[in-house]
């Protein structure tokens, strides 16, 4: 059996250092801060069941046999690109520290990537199951895309080669408007702002000054799979499914498949071949239009030429003039020889009607009419003269209450007017013996104020001094002197009595002053002896905590 440590004996534990549970927790987390101030650990994801309500995330990472507690704090989770999941294996890198309060270690990550490229397949697998359950990947929600736009957005770098090769590839094939909305396509941030940049072109009203977009193309190089995992994000996968406007996915080369690819309108290899399903070519399309024209033109010339040939065949099938015109010709020469005979028995019918027309207009008839309009005609006008008096004398009748009325009002509110005048002419009276009060009273206060203030001048003013036989030396600038060591020999200085001042010149022969020697200490032999040294006492050894 190996050996055993000696107990320590019983004096030194009972002289030992006693730490508070709050000091012996503070001190083991010092030591595992300065220990293991920044690691990198490898591990699965257990017990994660998404962030807390106050943001943060708690859960821990495991292997084979050890397990340690791992927090998330708010401001790190919202910058991750790569958010953590339960059950994927990962690498976290971040600081190890303790939790006192209940007595465990934890790890506070800074950050997370997964641990190697299977994590990454195995999270992108369950990523596409879980977006193909909810119908974002079905065919039915695909558009066609515009055989000819007139405006091309494009979802990419500015700087790099990608956006160079699609405008280079345009402009071979037919040359169109181009919006680029310039992205990040890798690192963090990167999916939001391609997630943005599609929202936003579809959020351009048609019309404006900016043109809407007829077809939008999301394009990057090529690269490894954690350099495409922005496209794999749910924030761009939904916000391409949510575009109302035709999507073209050209992320990568041919070989590199992302999530985009499945959920976007149509696919293409590389953004080259992007370009090439954007917009046709423009000389073919001068070719088809030729041979279209050339085949509608002789199609044209076949069809006259039937036409003709129909006319012709017409012609030989249809009768002779001459038949055709015979009986219309007949008709017209009968009509002709009875049209004098009409005329003559339409005229004596007129003639007819008209006489017994006249036979009803006859002086007689026309006194009559005449005889009953001006008979109407005094009536009326004695109606309307009856009318016009009575309108006349209620009119009368209403103006003379109204003045009446008027002249009673006006009486009232010139009363009125005066009891006012009355009263804000004694009200103002009040106010001025008030003012006059109250003005007296402050000029009394003001008064013994000053006069206190005079009094307490004259107490406190140093001519009251000179008044009790006190003088004050000034020197040739007017500044009063305080000591005589400030006066040099034959200095012009000025004493000031009570009653005036008068000039005055200090002795030539009066000795320079000098320093006044510091008074002795009558216990300097006292403070001067040094003090018996203290006998300390020698402290026991307490021993090492850890």
């Amino acid at each position: 059996m190996p050996n055993r440590l000696p107990m320590p004996p019983a004096e030194q534990l009972n002289n030992a250092f006693e730490f508070t549970v709050s000091e012996l927790s503070q001190s083991l987390k010092r030591t595992v801060e300065d220990t293991f101030g920044h690691v990198r650990v490898r591990g699965e994801i257990s017990g994660f069941r998404g962030a807390h309500s106050s943001g943060h995330c708690y859960f821990a990472l495991k292997d084979e046999s050890a397990k340690i507690e791992a927090v998330i704090w708010k401001g790190v989770h919202g910058r991750m690109r790569f958010k953590p999941q339960e059950g994927l294996e990962v690498i976290a890198t971040g600081k190890l520290t303790t939790y006192p309060g209940s007595s465990k270690y934890q790890i506070v990550i800074e950050a997370l990537e997964p641990a190697g490229i299977g994590a990454l397949m195995a999270l992108m697998e369950e990523r596409k199951k879980k977006l193909a359950a909810e119908g974002l990947f079905d065919e039915a929600r695909k558009q066609l895309l515009p055989w000819l736009p007139e405006v091309i957005g494009v979802v990419t770098s500015p700087t790099g080669a990608v956006i160079r090769d699609i405008l280079h590839r345009l402009e071979d094939r037919f040359p169109r408007r181009v919006l680029v909305w310039p992205v990040k396509v890798q690192g963090e941030g990167s999916a939001e702002q391609v997630a943005a940049a599609i929202r936003g072109f579809n959020a351009i009203a048609p019309g404006g000054r900016i043109p809407r977009p007829d077809v939008l193309i999301v394009a990057r190089g090529g690269g490894s799979l954690e350099d495409l995992w922005s496209f794999n994000e749910e924030i761009v996968v939904r916000a391409a499914a949510e575009s109302m406007i035709p999507l073209i996915s050209a992320v990568g080369h041919e070989t590199d498949i992302t999530l985009i690819d499945f959920v976007a309108d149509k696919r293409a290899p590389t953004p080259t071949a992007a370009a090439e399903m954007a917009v046709p070519v423009r000389s073919e399309l001068f070719v088809e239009v030729a041979d279209l024209g050339r085949r509608t033109r002789a199609y044209w010339q076949r069809a006259q030429e039937s036409r003709r040939s129909e006319l012709r065949a017409a012609a030989r099938a249809l009768p002779a003039a001459g038949d055709l015109l015979a009986i219309p010709r007949q008709r017209l020469d009968s009509a002709g020889a009875s049209l004098p005979r009409c005329l003559k028995a339409n005229t004596h019918a007129h003639f007819r009607r008209f006489t017994a027309a006249s036979s009803k207009l006859t002086l007689r008839v026309l006194h009559g009419q005449i005889a009953q309009a001006d008979h109407r005609l005094t009536v009326c006008g004695e109606r309307l003269g009856l009318s016009t008096r009575s309108l006349l004398r209620q009119r009368r009748d209403r103006f003379a209450g109204l003045q009446i009325r008027l002249r009673a009002s006006k009486l009232s509110n010139a009363q009125a007017q005066r009891n006012a005048i009355a009263r804000q002419r004694e009200r103002t009276h009040r106010l001025a013996e008030r003012a006059q009060r109250a003005l007296a009273t402050l000029l009394h206060r003001l008064e013994a104020r000053v006069e206190n203030s005079g009094k307490l001048l004259s107490a406190l003013s140093y001519r009251s001094v000179l008044a009790r036989g006190f003088a004050l030396v000034r020197d040739e600038a007017g500044h009063p002197l305080h000591a005589a060591d400030a006066i040099g020999p034959g200095a012009r200085v000025e004493i000031e009595f009570a009653d005036g001042r008068v000039g005055a010149t200090a002795d030539a022969d009066r000795p320079v002053p000098t320093a006044k020697r510091a008074p002795a200490q009558p216990k300097q032999a006292a403070a001067d002896a040094k003090p018996a040294p203290k006998r300390v006492a020698k402290p026991v050894d307490q021993g090492s905590l850890f």
